[in-house]
């Protein structure tokens, strides 16, 4: 993991400490709304429904254990004892009181954590995947490159007011498990001919409004140039995005708009930075740079290099359950990678409560070098668990409730918030979830399911990424009340489904009470009519939307007999 050095800190130090005047100014009336906003804002301060929403970054989705328990603290000192976690690999808290704000602020700059640039419209927290470094499929570890872009985009002058808010991920593996087509900046390890290292370069992805998968601008981009094509995709963006229409103002619009005119535009800043020999040497990534940011990121020290075989357990099928679906491959032959559910009947996806934030951290110290990662699926990850230790490990998390084997199954959904807390939704989403978790319990009947990937947004910004679920539920605003839209189809590109594209809308929306009828029912049809070995996402993609409609407008006609009968 990268180490913050005392530059870092200092830095971080100075960030809460500017954040507080501003803050004590505005409380003092001196600072207006309207010009605190961004102030608040590029520290990852909103005002929400009820309370504050603070977001917190976690660089490319690396925690440590140290850090997960300040969080667990912020939570009981500040918020109510809980957190989120989300699709971007971030965290957030919903109830801070605005004027304890800057205590928060110090409190992560104790454990070099912060909250810069995780809103406003500028480059906002990098994503990749959350098994990066231990993929055994991986090209490169893109961790370092990640960490370079974060350093390089944090506070830049140029890029602080772009158009809209700015997402990058980038992805070092043949799988891409980081939802790559969905970033306004994707970007993908490649080799060449003669096998040399870089990036193929894919812009304008995105949800919300209008979804749409990022354009492949350049198959092969040198990486020593990652900075400088990346400045100059900003620039073009900056120069030329809609600043007139919020929901036009995203580059996946410009890209859209331009086509092939935006790749030459961005082409010829690219060629003007890099024959601007000040420029140009001062951007480009060194070698020697980029072994010492890749130093921070070496495996731990005492890594085992010895293969370990996994321990069976004999008369224990939950274990080999959680084996299957919880226990991930690794590329040193002595560990596996794992993954602590936070889906459980109760609790909404993503949330995690201050005491699970401990019993996370105790385990990343008692069996992962104190090391853990947050994944877009809004769970938590182990990346260094020896093999032989995964009794002892399933046995501990079974304690804790994060050893549920639905990873990749129907109840390991995505949700965001919703209208619980959020001032920007339409509707709730986790009621939603919670009425899916309490019908499908049974461990057998979601192992027949197979892997899907159900996804709920509470409105058209998309934060539960709806658009790429294979089932996607949409919470929409009709007169005044809370409906809800269903696709199906969507893919985010991992290899638990087909290439990546939004989803079918199969109909007009449904009423709350019908969701969970819904999705039965498009199960249901899935059950009857799959091919053998054929998954949801392969058979929604190959069928008729006519399919999902008579088996959802069968619950609609239910419906409408049962309040008749009523």
């Amino acid at each position: 993991m990268y180490r913050y050095t005392d530059f870092d800190r200092r830095f971080l130090r100075a960030r809460a400490a500017q954040f507080r005047d501003q803050l004590q100014r505005h409380l003092a009336g001196e600072l207006g709304d309207e010009e605190f906003k961004p102030l608040r804002l590029q520290n990852g301060w909103y005002i929400q429904r009820h309370a504050p929403m603070t977001r917190i970054a976690i660089p490319y989705g690396e925690l440590r254990a140290d850090q997960l328990r300040a969080l667990a603290g912020i939570a009981d000192e500040f918020d109510r004892g809980y957190a989120h976690f989300t699709t971007r690999q971030n965290v957030q808290f919903n109830w801070i009181a605005l004027p304890r704000a800057a205590d928060v602020m110090d409190r992560l700059a104790d454990v070099d954590m912060h909250g810069i640039q995780t809103s406003g419209n500028c480059v906002r927290n990098i994503a990749s995947d959350v098994f990066a470094g231990i993929a055994d499929d991986e090209l490169v570890d893109p961790r370092p490159f990640a960490e370079i872009l974060r350093q390089w985009s944090t506070l830049h002058p140029e890029f602080a007011y772009l158009p809209r808010k700015f997402k990058i991920s980038l992805n070092g593996a043949l799988e891409d498990r980081v939802a790559a087509g969905w970033y306004d900046i994707a970007l993908h390890a490649v080799r060449d001919a003669d096998g040399r290292g870089g990036w193929k370069v894919q812009v304008g992805g995105g949800m919300g409004r209008t979804p749409m998968i990022g354009r492949v601008v350049r198959e092969f981009l040198p990486w020593q140039h990652m900075l400088l094509y990346v400045e100059a995709i900003l620039r073009v963006y900056n120069s030329y995005g809609r600043r007139d229409n919020i929901w036009k103002a995203r580059i996946k619009v410009l890209v859209k708009s331009e086509g092939e005119r935006f790749v030459e535009a961005v082409e010829r800043e690219f060629d003007a930075i890099v024959h601007q020999d000040l420029d140009g040497a001062a951007h480009l990534i060194t070698e020697a740079e980029l072994q010492r940011v890749a130093a921070q990121f070496a495996p731990p020290p005492g890594v085992l290099e010895e293969p370990q075989q996994v321990p069976a357990l004999p008369g224990e099928p939950a274990y080999a359950r959680w084996l299957q679906r919880n226990v991930h491959p690794h590329r040193f032959a002595a560990y596996r990678a794992v993954t602590l559910s936070l889906k459980r009947v109760g609790q909404a996806p993503g949330d995690v409560t201050s005491a699970q934030m401990r019993a996370a951290a105790d385990l990343a110290e008692a069996f992962g070098f104190g090391e853990l990662r947050v994944s877009h699926e809004q769970n938590l990850l182990l990346p260094w668990v020896e093999a032989r230790r995964l009794p002892e490990l399933w046995r501990r998390a079974r304690e804790h409730g994060f050893a549920t084997p639905n990873i990749g199954l129907l109840t390991d959904m995505i949700s965001c918030p919703g209208g619980d807390v959020c001032a920007l939704a339409n509707a709730r989403s986790l009621p939603i979830a919670a009425a899916l978790a309490e019908r499908y319990t049974d461990l057998d009947e979601l192992h027949d399911i197979g892997d899907i990937a159900l996804n709920i947004s509470g409105c058209i910004n998309s934060c539960g990424h709806h658009h790429s679920g294979h089932i996607g539920i949409l919470g929409v605003d009709k007169d005044g009340s809370e409906w809800y839209q269903v696709t199906v189809g969507g893919a985010d590109g991992s290899g638990r489904g087909p290439a990546a594209g939004p989803g079918r809308i199969i109909g007009p929306a449904f009423a709350a009470d019908e969701v969970p009828d819904v999705v039965e029912a498009l199960l249901e049809a899935y059950l009857a009519q799959r091919a053998p070995g054929e998954r949801f996402a392969e058979f929604a993609r190959r069928s008729p939307i006519d399919t999902f409609r008579a088996a959802a407008d069968a619950v609609r006609r239910s419906t409408a007999r049962n309040q008749e009968a009523a």
